[in-house]
């Protein structure tokens, strides 16, 4: 059974506070064994989703600040998912929502965990992400550029936090806390800590800090240890997005940090389907459970057609990125940066399967997905 948000205030107010200190604490938790995390994937249906955030958000703030979150609306939109037979959905959280708020950030999610059960659908959650703007504010987000892709997505944590030592205690009491808050809620598929750590943000760059990525390499085993202490009973994993992962000798460093501390391994691809198999086929090495937590690219050459008969052949999950065309315009390509489609749609969509109002973008893809989760 799951922990309802009454009892686990009591663990949000402990991590901020510093109160109820166990008089001999546990060392941190190992990595899952190959057994344990294998076992636990046994248990798990094909698992096939997308990334996650309703039409009406612009970025993870607007979805889950209070004056902005939109229960009804995400009901809706999960019952699409459910209709299409999905059974995840990866969602993005961020550090400056349980700073302003933790206990009401963290009913929100209770909330969000009930509509999902409502559905069927268990999420993986994200708690940082080093992709697009790095300088994130709470309160009212601004609109989204005309005709470019993720226009209003923000980083967690932000430069400014993410370069500043002083700021780590407050990250640490966010991974612990909002972790902690939902250890035992078996709504909750897994936590993935971290989305491209040392990606350096291609339509940013010049606002980025110059030492992101040694950064990110210091950081990143802390927020695996932070995770492990506040002692989740669902699996952790952070993915792997670029390189060569043909073997362990061929990662870079940040790769190697999140190979070695994933119980079970994701990944990202948006290139074509044989790409998106040899990814597989590298990961494998690992003896662990695999998930490619983003893919579907339609312009670059990734569709459903061509890569999720390749994951159900690995039995690897595959989670695309986008759902629903919304304020985030993940349905113009990233070329819309430099080219914004202002007057016309992209011959095809980049991302996304439905429309906003909940008419799939290519109905032969809805059903596709719908055949092979049947099967």
């Amino acid at each position: 059974m799951h922990r309802r948000a009454s009892i686990s205030v009591v663990c949000v107010f402990s991590v901020l506070f510093g109160a109820a200190t166990p008089a001999s604490p546990r060392p941190p938790r190992a990595r899952w064994s190959e057994n344990a995390v294998n076992a636990w994937y046994a248990k798990q249906p094909w698992l096939v989703g997308s990334n996650y955030i309703p039409a009406n958000a612009i970025n993870q703030l607007e979805m889950w600040q209070a004056e902005s979150f939109d229960p009804q609306r995400i009901d809706l939109e999960l019952g699409w998912a459910e209709s299409i037979g999905l059974n995840t959905m990866r969602v993005f959280l961020h550090d400056l929502l349980w700073q302003q708020d933790a206990a009401g950030f963290q009913k929100r999610i209770n909330t969000f965990l009930a509509i999902s059960a409502k559905h069927h659908i268990k999420p993986l959650f994200v708690l940082f992400d080093s992709c697009w703007d790095p300088h994130p504010h709470l309160g009212k987000q601004r609109a989204p550029v005309p005709g470019v892709h993720n226009s209003g997505w923000v980083q967690s944590p932000g430069a400014a936090a993410l370069s500043d030592p002083a700021e780590r205690p407050r990250l640490e009491a966010y991974v612990k806390g909002v972790i902690g808050a939902f250890a035992q809620d078996d709504r909750i598929l897994g936590w993935d800590l971290w989305n491209e750590p040392d990606n350096e943000n291609g339509p940013y760059q010049k606002e980025e800090i110059t030492n992101k990525p040694e950064i990110a390499r210091e950081l990143l085993p802390l927020v695996f240890e932070w995770a492990r202490e506040a002692a989740p009973s669902q699996p952790l994993t952070s993915g792997v997005w670029r390189g060569d992962w043909s073997s362990p000798g061929k990662l870079a460093p940040v790769e190697r940090i999140q190979i070695e501390n994933s119980d079970f391994i994701s990944f990202h691809n948006y290139d074509k389907p044989s790409d998106f198999e040899q990814r597989i086929r590298w990961l494998m090495q690992y003896g662990r459970p695999i998930l490619c937590t983003e893919y579907m690219a339609r312009s670059n050459g990734s569709f459903f057609e061509g890569s999720l008969p390749v994951a159900k052949r690995y039995h690897a999950g595959a989670i695309n990125w986008g759902f629903v065309a919304g304020k985030t315009q993940t349905y113009f390509p990233w070329d819309s940066w430099q080219h914004p489609y202002t007057d016309r749609e992209p011959t095809l969509w980049f991302h996304e399967i439905l429309r906003t109002d909940g008419r799939p973008y290519m109905p032969e893809e809805v059903a596709l997905i719908r055949r092979m989760l049947e099967k």
